[in-house]
């Protein structure tokens, strides 16, 4: 992953990402995609389902099961505007379908699951989707994790996102897969065995993912993460990258001594250091588990 040393002063761009967990026999799995190469966000990365808010999610608002109210207040973030908190929770439900073909809606069969998906290739907007299928969006199955907002200084990509993560278990009777458009692989993965590929070369992480499966290794079941998701408000984590005596490109987060922001907001390092193409913690692989 090649260092961006851009300074991008538009505002960031509103997005929600979906962390999708199983129980495997071995232990928690996560689901990534591998960005297509061309892409111009993370081209050739692994990273969860998810995109930017359209201006479209806010049309199926009322059609949520929640009150717009409650997942204002799930969400965790007052100075947001209602509307928009809502529409996250939209953008997260829609992306995860468009990008992985599995639907968070209430009662949807594995038929109709198939269904939506053959009317999403026929060109059939995610609203008109729903609507035809008589479904309704499930945004109790979506839990907020955390939010990422990308600094000015760029470091891997020359726009800036305000990223709601989402946790949610993958239902039962669908299969997530890659869409062969955006995303040409997918993969289920404990989360320390994504690392250990990361860190082996196998694989490309941005930092927010290697932060975030640093977090999710901590955990033994999807029912553990959803608990911590349930109990906690998502932490805002804010990037602080500076450049070092030598050039070096570091990305501090809350919690360390040149972060403006002192309680810490994630387990694991408190900043990752740009080296062998790519961000690590500094004091090696296990610091990621610490």
């Amino acid at each position: 992953m090649e260092l961006n040393r851009t300074v991008i002063d538009t505002p960031p761009r509103d997005a929600a990402t979906v962390v999708m967990l199983r129980d495997a026999p071995h232990g928690l799995e996560v689901f990534l995609l591998k960005r297509h190469g061309l892409s111009d966000v993370l081209g050739g990365a692994y990273v969860f389902p998810g995109g930017k808010i359209d201006t479209e999610d806010a049309a199926l608002i009322g059609q949520l099961d929640q009150p717009v109210a409650a997942l204002h207040d799930a969400l965790g973030e007052p100075d947001t505007a209602a509307e928009l908190a809502a529409s996250c929770y939209v953008a997260a439900l829609r992306e995860v379908f468009e990008e992985s073909g599995v639907l968070y809606a209430h009662g949807a069969s594995a038929a109709q699951v198939a269904q939506a998906t053959a009317l999403l290739g026929q060109g059939h907007g995610f609203a008109e989707v729903l609507k035809q299928l008589d479904l309704r969006l499930d945004t109790h199955s979506v839990l907020p994790w955390s939010r990422w907002v990308t600094p000015k200084m760029a470091s891997v990509s020359s726009k800036r996102f305000d990223t709601r993560f989402f946790v949610a278990a993958m239902p039962a009777v669908q299969t997530a897969r890659h869409d062969d458009v955006e995303a040409t692989e997918s993969v289920w993965l404990q989360p320390r065995a994504a690392l250990q590929q990361y860190w082996d070369g196998r694989i490309a992480l941005a930092p927010p993912q290697i932060m975030s499966l640093a977090h999710l290794a901590r955990h033994a079941s999807v029912a553990s993460v959803l608990a911590e998701a349930r109990g906690k408000r998502p932490p805002l984590i804010e990037p602080e990258p500076y450049d070092d005596e030598h050039g070096t490109r570091v990305l501090c987060y809350p919690g360390d001594p040149r972060h403006t922001v002192r309680a810490r907001a994630l387990p694991g390092p408190t900043r990752l250091r740009y080296g062998h193409k790519r961000f690590e913690p500094e004091d090696g692989f296990e610091a990621l588990f610490r």
